[in-house]
């Protein structure tokens, strides 16, 4: 039997998707699960996006110029001026999803056996992003007990070699909801400018900052123009996960003329989702308003329920939908898959995702999960009794 590739075999599980059939097995046997496991909102996508694709009456559905619908990108231009950020449409690629983005940015600026350097816990899927593009993480670790702060630059300098490309960041962050603060992002813009680095960052959860807290992205970092390439998604802003449409920003020209070869590899991003992508940015400021509202609501609700169980910590997050929540627990996969297998309360049980898949450094994470705070305010509760009444009992009790 031929042998599958290296590079398929490098890829890693999905800690957020890995316990599926666990929870399936659960579901058949009566218990209600809570998924607090993925990012997928519970908030109802904006109608105005909703009824553009409702109201298509083209009678083909065509192939859009590869770097996305020039008006969709026109319409991107004034959603970004309202946040501060100057773009072009010819500065723009519009992507299926920020994956995608996120793919064309490696590809276009790393080569094989390159290193980009991400601080840890981080986005499990760069992972896998890092592998298709034949590319080295290389992580820094941030520590929960500051709130998973940008870790000393002392360690960044330290981990760079001759093989450093790039620096990513998330902001706010996923896994664990930490604002990085313009005075944190300049320090990262020194170190950038000093070794000659691109700066991919991911700004997907700009909306979504609490406490009066404010989202600097790094569009806005003078003199970093030439470095920059900025990630952005519509899948959380408008809680539209399947549009599939994300888009890559940059100002350096060689940048977007390479991006543009593998768009046009891929011919064009999905024709409905821009559509209503396009029609989404005139959403009303009140569904913003509604949904911040209602998302630190949750928010204080998992913070405040994790810190009154007994050897529990979690860190207050400014910004995004999670938290990283330390738990006294001896392995959060075990933890994670025997509530599914074998623990219910009132017959539910909760669906986390072990914070040891959000690593890259073997060995973290081992008593930490990663909840995403997408349920309503009362489903939360529920779902917090089931994790505390869970700890009590788990065999693995720290």
């Amino acid at each position: 039997m031929p042998n599958i590739s290296k590079k398929g075999a490098a890829m890693p599980e999905s800690p957020i998707r890995k316990l599926v059939p666990y929870a399936e097995v659960a579901k058949a046997k009566g218990v209600k699960v809570h998924h607090l496991n993925i990012g997928q909102p519970d908030i109802e996508t904006p109608k105005v996006a909703m009824d553009a694709i409702r109201n298509f009456d083209e009678k083909v559905v065509v192939y859009s110029h590869s770097a996305g619908i020039l008006s969709y990108r026109k319409k991107l231009v004034e959603y970004y001026k309202s946040v501060d950020i100057d773009v072009t449409p010819d500065e723009m690629i519009v992507g299926t999803g920020a994956s995608e983005a996120i793919l064309f940015s490696l590809q276009s600026c790393m080569d094989e056996g390159d290193e980009i350097i991400i601080p840890e816990p981080f986005y499990a899927n760069y992972n896998g992003f890092a592998v298709n593009a034949g590319v080295k993480v290389v992580p820094i670790t941030s520590k929960i007990d500051s709130g998973f702060a940008l870790p000393p630059i002392e360690d960044f300098e330290k981990a760079i070699t001759p093989k450093t490309k790039a620096i990513l960041l998330c902001n706010p962050n996923n896994p664990t909801g930490y604002l990085y603060s313009k005075e944190e992002l300049e320090i990262v813009r020194d170190m950038v400018l000093k070794h000659d680095l691109f700066l991919i960052s991911d700004e997907v959860y700009r909306e979504f900052t609490y406490d009066n807290h404010e989202h600097f992205s790094v569009m806005n970092l003078e003199g970093l123009d030439q470095h920059v390439i900025l990630i952005d998604s519509v899948s959380k802003r408008y809680s539209a996960c399947g549009f599939r449409i994300g888009v890559l920003i940059s100002k350096n020209k060689e940048v977007m003329s390479t991006a543009m070869k593998f768009a046009q590899a891929r011919l064009s991003p999905p024709t409905f989702g821009q559509i209503a992508s396009e029609a989404a940015i005139d959403t009303p400021q009140e569904y913003f308003t509604t949904v911040l509202a209602e998302y630190k609501s949750r928010r204080d609700v998992v913070v405040d329920r994790i810190n009154k169980m007994e050897g529990a910590f979690c860190p207050n997050p400014k910004g995004a939908f999670y938290v990283v929540a330390k738990l006294p627990i001896d392995n959060a996969d075990k933890f994670c898959q025997w509530l599914l297998e074998d623990y219910s309360y009132n017959n539910e049980t909760v669906m986390l995702a072990p914070a040891t898949g959000f690593y890259a450094t073997k060995g973290l994470g081992m008593d930490e999960v990663r909840i995403s705070y997408v349920l309503n305010v009362n489903d939360l509760h529920a779902a917090m009794d089931v994790l505390e009444n869970a700890i009590k009992v788990y065999p693995g009790k720290k």
